[in-house]
């Protein structure tokens, strides 16, 4: 980039943001990008739980074409994506909770806080699954 003159002055031009390829990725970076996309998740989750409340209201061939849907293989995958993003939103907002609090910003608990997100999401998401096949 070539300096610009200003007031009959050469400046220097200023310096830019460095790109995402400048930084090392690491877990906290991950986790923070996954909060953003889980929350984006949890807004397609509500628009399945509109088209479930709807099928619900309206008369048995509507809630029949939403059953069928949400019982196949990739009905099922889905409601599964949406309960690990319940559960990751929900864990990754609790460790912002903490974070801006002034707690966990260093070195020792940085890291393991965020994997923390990560396997308590998965926990309670399985552990949410296995409840509702065992009372099925």
């Amino acid at each position: 980039m070539a300096s610009t003159e200003l007031g009959g002055k050469a400046q220097r031009p200023r310096p830019l943001s460095p790109h995402l390829d400048i930084y090392r990725w690491s877990v906290t970076m991950a986790i923070s990008i996954a909060h953003r996309v889980t929350g984006v998740g949890l807004y397609i989750g509500v628009l399945l739980l509109a088209w479930f409340l709807l099928a619900l209201s309206s008369d048995a061939a509507s809630f029949a074409v939403f059953s069928a849907f949400i019982h196949s293989f990739i009905g099922r995958l889905v409601l599964f994506g949406f309960t690990f993003a319940l559960f990751q939103h929900l864990m990754s907002g609790l460790r912002h909770f903490i974070l801006d609090a002034g707690y966990g910003l260093d070195e020792p608990l940085r890291d393991p806080l965020a994997w923390a997100v990560v396997g308590c999401s998965a926990a309670l998401t399985l552990i949410v699954w296995v409840i509702g096949y065992a009372v099925r």
